[in-house]
C-alpha cells in the first residue's frame, strides 16, 4: 500500500535542486512521515480519551498540526485548494513558523515525545527549495495512514527499506546499516528480558534497538501496562556522534513504536572510562560500531589501551560499561583476532580475562555491502574469564552482495547449534584455558591455538574441518558481478550529470 507512494516521493524528490542522493532524501521524507504519523497519533489519542469520557490535550497547537498547515480538508474530504499553501507561501511558513514552533519542544521531560519532538527539529531543516516540489509531497503523505497496527508495520518495513539505500549511498552512509537478518540473529542469542537496559553506544540507524523491542513485544498482548511502561521508557539507550544518524535513529524508532527513544546526540568516545559508575551500566550491549576509523589523542587519553582505531576503543567503552552478569553481542573487524599491535594484543587480553567470550561468529566477505572487510560477532559475558569459545564459521553456497544479500535462513544453522554449542562442520569449541583442543587432538587435526597464545592472546583459528583449500569462483560469476556494478554507476552517474 505505501510501497508506490514512497517511490513517488522519491520521484518529487530527485526532481528538486536541494536534493542530490539517497541521504537527503530519507532525511526529508522523514521529517514529513514523523509530521504525519505525530497527527495520527494524537487523533487515535484522542479517540481514546473520548471512549474513557476524558478531555484529551494536544501536543500541538493548532496552527500547526497537519489537518491545518499541511493538508486542510473542505466538508467532502477533499483538499481545501483556498487554504492549502504551496510555492514560496508554503516554504516560508515551513522554514519560518513551523520549524522554530517545533524546536520549542526542546524544554519538556526527556522522556516524552514533546521532547523528541523538538531533539528531531533542533538536528534537521528543511533542504526542499520548491514549495510546489513540497506541496506535491504533502499531499502523497496525506495519503498515508498510520492508525492500525498493520499499517504501522509496513511503514516501519518501508523505512527499514530507505534505511538499507541510505546505508549503499556512499561511505558514510555506509556506516548506518547493518544486515537485519544479521542484528536478529545476535538479539536472539544474548537472549533479551522485559527489564534488560539495553544500550548501543553507535547506535545509527537504531537496528539494533530496534529488532530488540520488536522481539521484546512480540506478543504484546501478553505484556502487563507496567511492563509496556518499562520498554517505552526504560529499556532501549543509546548515543550516537553524527547528526543525520541521530535524527533516523530517534524518527526510526518512534515509527517502530518506541514514543520517546532514550538516545543522545554525542561522542560516545569522549566519555572517559574512569568517570562510569554502576547506575551508569547496562544489562546488554548489541551494537556495530564503526571500524576504520581514527581518533584524536585527545580522545584517546580517555582509554586505558591508547590505540586510533575506532572500533577498538568502542570495545573497551562496551566492557566498561556492562554490568557483572551483563551480555553482549558485537560486531568487529576479524583482524582483531590477530592483530600483533600492542593494543591488539592488549584489548584481547582484557577481554578474555574480565569477560567470558563464549561465542565468536565468523561471517563471510560481502556480508556488508561495501564494506570490503571481513567481521566477527564476539558474545560474551562479563564477570567471569574465558574458559571456552564456541566458534561458528559461516560457509554458504553462494558470493554475498547487493543482489545476494544475507537472509534469515543463512543463520539458521547457526542459532540451533549455538544453543547447545555443538560441533559440525562449521562449528567446533577451544578449550582457552589449557591452550589446546576440544574437537580432537593436535595430532588428529583438531582445532588449536597457537603455540604462544600466553603472549599474544591470538584467538584466530582455522576451522579444524576444512582442507584449506581456495575456492576458485567462476569467471562467470564474477563477470555478472562487475556487470551489476557498472550498471549502479552509470545511474549514478546520470544523476550527476542532472544536477551539474
Amino acid at each position: 500500500m505505501f510501497e508506490q507512494s514512497f517511490k513517488n516521493i522519491d520521484d518529487v524528490l530527485w526532481k528538486d535542486a536541494g536534493l542530490s542522493s539517497e541521504l537527503d532524501y530519507i532525511e526529508q521524507t522523514s521529517w514529513i512521515l514523523f509530521l504525519k504519523y505525530l497527527d495520527d497519533l494524537e487523533e487515535d489519542r484522542k479517540q481514546e480519551a473520548l471512549l474513557a469520557g476524558k478531555e484529551y490535550k494536544y501536543i500541538i497547537d493548532p496552527k500547526f498540526r497537519w489537518e491545518v498547515w499541511a493538508c486542510p480538508k473542505m466538508a467532502d474530504g477533499k483538499l481545501d485548494h483556498n487554504k492549502a499553501l504551496s510555492g514560496d507561501d508554503l516554504k516560508d511558513f515551513v522554514d519560518h513558523e513551523l520549524f522554530p514552533y517545533l524546536k520549542k519542544f526542546k524544554s519538556e521531560e526527556p522522556d516524552t515525545i514533546d521532547y523528541k519532538i523538538g531533539e528531531i527539529f533542533s538536528e534537521i531543516k528543511n533542504k526542499i527549495q520548491s514549495g510546489y516540489t513540497l506541496r506535491n509531497i504533502l499531499d502523497v503523505v496525506d495519503g498515508m495512514h498510520f492508525h492500525t497496527q498493520s499499517e504501522k508495520y509496513e511503514l516501519s518495513h518501508l523505512y527499514e527499506s530507505k534505511i538499507k539505500n541510505m546505508g549503499n549511498a556512499g561511505r558514510n552512509g555506509g556506516e548506518y546499516y547493518t544486515p537485519r537478518p544479521l542484528i536478529k540473529a545476535i538479539v536472539k542469542v544474548v537472549d533479551l528480558k522485559i527489564g534488560n537496559k539495553i544500550y548501543d553506544g553507535a547506535v545509527g540507524s537504531a537496528g539494533f534497538l530496534v529488532s530488540a523491542f520488536e522481539y521484546l513485544s512480540q506478543d504484546r498482548e501478553k505484556l502487563s501496562p507496567d511492563q509496556w511502561d518499562v520498554l517505552q521508557k526504560k529499556t532501549f539507550y543509546g548515543k550516537e556522534k553524527k547528526s543525520l544518524a541521530y535524527i533516523i535513529g530517534i524518527m526510526n524508532m518512534i515509527l517502530h513504536g518506541i514514543e520517546a527513544p532514550n538516545i543522545i546526540h554525542t561522542n560516545t568516545l569522549t566519555e572517559n572510562l574512569a568517570d562510569i559508575q554502576e547506575k551508569d551500566r547496562y544489562d546488554i550491549i548489541i551494537t556495530n560500531p564503526p571500524f576504520g576509523g581514527k581518533e584524536r589523542p585527545e580522545v584517546q587519553q580517555n582509554f586505558p589501551i591508547k590505540t586510533s582505531e575506532t572500533a577498538f576503543l568502542f570495545l573497551q567503552h562496551f566492557i566498561k560499561i556492562l554490568k557483572a552478569g551483563g551480555k553482549a553481542g558485537i560486531v568487529i573487524k576479524n583482524t582483531f583476532l590477530s592483530n600483533t599491535d600492542n593494543a591488539s594484543v592488549s584489548l584481547r587480553k582484557l577481554l578474555l580475562e574480565s569477560c567470558n567470550l563464549h561465542t565468536i561468529l565468523d561471517l563471510p566477505g560481502g556480508t556488508f555491502t561495501g564494506a570490503g572487510v571481513k567481521t566477527v560477532v564476539l558474545f560474551f559475558t562479563k564477570g567471569e574469564p574465558t574458559k571456552k569459545i564456541w566458534y561458528y564459521q559461516l560457509n554458504l553456497d553462494r558470493n554475498l552482495g547487493k543482489t545476494n544479500p544475507l537472509n534469515d535462513s543463512d543463520l539458521a544453522d547457526f542459532l540451533a547449534l549455538q544453543k547447545t554449542k555443538s560441533d559440525s562442520a562449521n562449528s567446533w569449541t577451544i578449550d582457552v584455558v589449557g591452550k589446546g583442543r576440544s574437537s580432537g587432538s593436535e595430532a588428529d587435526g583438531g582445532a588449536t591455538l597457537k603455540s604462544d597464545f600466553s603472549s599474544t592472546f591470538d584467538l584466530s583459528v582455522k576451522n579444524p574441518n576444512k582442507d584449506g583449500e581456495i575456492k576458485i569462483r567462476e569467471p562467470k560469476e564474477i563477470l555478472r558481478e562487475i556487470e551489476e556494478a557498472d550498471k549502479e554507476n552509470e545511474k549514478i552517474l546520470k544523476k550527476i550529470k542532472t544536477i551539474i
